[in-house]
């Protein structure tokens, strides 16, 4: 965990000092809380932190008990969330956003943003470069904070760390150089001989550049929640403690405890010495005791079962499923509740698809905020100033039902019989399976194959007309002899 302080920042005005001093509070507030959603997220869950002290001994904390239900609820949702590029509403192809989103990767980033949204809450975009060459970079609450204006209803400052991502194993790390964002500049801090100093990159577009992704928001907070919040820990802890009691339970099934009574000291000593000897031996023999005349008796004590260990963790992913909107199948857990039909594995996707709508939502008016600077950044104007198609520019995401492209295909077809012009629209051929790079692939082979055979019939018509030519000059010589 970083606990940031960057004190007195040398070229910083008194207020961005101010600014800056309340965002590494907001950050260092929530930093603990970042680091526990990530541990979640990757699995990593000690069983000290889970044990009620009961059935489990304490000394067992070694026991390593990985839970992949964290990115479970993340990647899934997150999966169904298809951002693929920016089109117009107006018809047109929005070139200038298509060179910047090939430019900036940003499909691959939106995909690591939106699951650093929904781990954290939020994700933040940040803007910067120059005519021609408008850069978007994506960073996660790890790397950067925000604060909030409630009475604008976007980011009133914030900064980001424009190092490269920080290794988790080193506890040491801390950034070099950081980007302050403001409604009128961005300041680029650097670390200089053990104090920052600060340099201004004024702009007029009025707001920071900087935009936040968030999900799932409200009034009291404004910058989302998590996926992962605080009960569905508590179901991935009783999820990671279940199972380590099954386990345990498992051992002494498979090494189940035995008794042998009537023993004389000599054997008792032989039996305590070389136990898992005993155990395993397929003959155990033993003597009658001399000393009180009896003979051994052999018993072996009931075996405990897994069975309500089993039934625990199905109460549990039924809990997380009804918690997080998955299926109980994408738990990884089979049941009698798990659908028999497609018409019921869709039927229970139905929670899931809404969530990703609302995720989309979110996300799009987010996307269009960054689209409006992005493309003020690379025509070099402000985003008050641009041409009205790009203000007409909106993100486009797939399906999030993602139905099979048999099914979008026929209702495609049946659209294009009884709407004149639809076969030809570029919304057919999404319709029908095909992405961006694919529709601008069958365009351009359309125009060249149409050229093609315009040429062709250019050609086929003249070695026509020239044949016509041909046969008068051979009737008007003719005539002449």
């Amino acid at each position: 965990m970083i606990s940031l302080n960057f004190g007195y920042v040398e070229g910083l005005p008194e207020e961005e000092q101010q600014k800056l001093n309340n965002l590494v509070r907001i950050y260092n507030y929530h930093s603990s809380k970042n680091d526990t959603k990530q541990r979640y997220y990757n699995g990593h869950i000690p069983l000290s932190e889970v044990n009620l002290g009961i059935a489990l001994p304490r000394n067992m904390s070694k026991l390593d008990i990985g839970c992949s239900w964290g990115a479970k609820a993340v990647d899934v949702l997150a999966a169904r969330s298809m951002f693929d590029g920016f089109v117009s509403e107006n018809g047109y192809e929005a070139s200038t956003m298509i060179d910047i989103v090939k430019r900036n990767r940003m499909v691959a980033e939106y995909s690591k943003a939106c699951r650093d949204e929904l781990l954290y809450g939020s994700a933040f975009a940040v803007l910067s470069g120059q005519p021609d060459d408008a850069v978007i970079r994506f960073y996660s609450p790890k790397c950067a904070a925000a604060a909030w204006n409630a009475e604008k209803g976007r980011i009133d400052c914030g900064f980001a760390f424009q190092d490269a991502r920080r290794d988790e194993s080193d506890l040491t790390w801390s950034p070099m150089y950081v980007n302050l964002f403001t409604d009128t500049a961005t300041w680029v801090m650097s670390r200089e001989s053990g104090h920052w100093v600060a340099e201004e990159h004024p702009h007029k577009f009025g707001r920071p550049m900087m935009v936040a992704l968030t999900w799932n928001p409200s009034s009291d907070k404004p910058f989302g929640q998590s996926r992962i919040k605080e009960p569905i820990r508590r179901i991935i802890q009783g999820y990671v403690r279940t199972i380590a009691n099954a386990t345990i339970g498992l051992e002494f099934a498979t090494s189940p405890q035995k008794y042998l009574l009537g023993v004389t000291d000599e054997m008792y000593d032989n039996i305590i010495n070389e136990k898992f000897k005993q155990y395993v031996g397929s003959i155990l023999a033993a003597t009658s005791n001399p000393e009180t005349g009896q003979n051994p008796v052999f018993g072996q004590l009931q075996q405990g079962s897994i069975e309500p260990h089993v039934q625990m963790i199905r109460i549990l992913a039924t809990q997380f499923s009804a918690a997080t909107g998955l299926s109980v199948t994408d738990t990884g857990i089979i049941n009698d509740a798990n659908p028999a039909s497609s018409d019921a594995i869709l039927a229970q996707s139905q929670t899931l698809v809404a969530l990703a709508t609302q995720l989309n939502q979110s996300n799009g008016d987010a996307l269009y905020q960054i689209s409006q600077m992005a493309q003020a950044i690379e025509l070099g104007v402000t985003p008050d100033a641009l041409p009205e198609e790009a203000k007409t520019v909106v993100a486009h995401f797939k399906n999030p039902a993602m139905p099979s492209v048999a099914a979008t295909t026929d209702a495609a077809t049946k659209l294009a019989s009884v709407r004149e012009g639809f076969g030809e629209t570029d919304v057919f051929l999404e319709m029908c399976g095909f992405d961006q790079a694919d529709i601008r692939r069958i365009r351009s082979q359309e125009s060249r194959a149409r050229g093609t055979a315009v040429l062709s019939e250019e050609f086929t018509e003249n070695e026509n007309n020239s044949e016509s030519l041909g046969g008068i000059q051979e009737t008007t010589c003719g005539s002449k002899s």
